[in-house]
C-alpha cells in the first residue's frame, strides 16, 4: 500500500500556514504520511498525473482526498477539478472545494464538476481549525473510498 496523502491546493501562504496548523492541531497530520501543498492548478494536476517536477511519482498513488480552493490563478479550482474528473486515473479522488466564496453558481457549479463537497471558508481561525478538523476527521476515518 502505498503512503497516505493529502493533496492542499491553496495559492495563499498565509491560508496554507493556518491550515497546517489546523492539521496538526487536530491530529489530521499525524494520520497521514504527509500534506503535500500545491500553490496553483498546474502544481496539483503534476503532482495528481505524475508528471513536472513530480515526474516518476507514481500517480496510481493517489491521496486519501484533496483539499481544492476555488479561487486560483490561471487554472482555478473548477479548471482543475473538471481535469481530474476527466481522468480515469483521478475521476473517484474525493475533492473538496474549499473556497472564500460562497456564491451559489460557484457551489452550484463544484457540484456540476464532481465535487465531493463543498466548504465556505470561516474567516475566524477557531471555526477554521473547526472546520479543518472535521473534514480532515471525515475523509480519512468516516468516508469509505472506492
Amino acid at each position: 500500500m502505498g503512503e497516505k496523502t493529502i493533496l492542499l491546493v491553496e495559492d495563499d501562504e498565509d491560508q496554507v500556514i493556518l491550515a497546517m496548523r489546523a492539521l496538526r492541531k487536530h491530529g489530521i497530520a499525524a494520520e497521514v504520511d504527509d500534506v503535500i501543498v500545491s500553490g496553483t492548478g498546474e502544481e496539483a494536476l503534476d503532482y495528481m498525473f505524475g508528471t513536472g517536477a513530480y515526474d516518476g511519482r507514481d500517480a496510481s498513488s493517489t491521496p486519501e482526498f484533496v483539499l481544492l480552493d476555488v479561487n486560483l490563478p490561471r487554472l482555478d479550482g473548477h479548471q482543475v477539478l473538471e481535469k481530474l474528473r476527466d481522468d480515469d486515473r483521478t475521476h473517484l479522488v474525493p475533492v473538496i472545494l474549499f473556497s472564500s466564496s460562497n456564491e451559489h453558481k460557484d457551489v452550484v457549479k463544484g457540484y456540476e464538476l464532481g465535487a465531493n463537497s463543498y466548504v465556505t471558508k470561516p474567516a475566524n481561525f477557531d471555526r477554521f481549525s473547526e472546520a479543518m478538523q472535521y473534514l480532515g476527521w471525515y475523509w480519512l476515518n468516516f468516508n469509505e473510498s472506492p
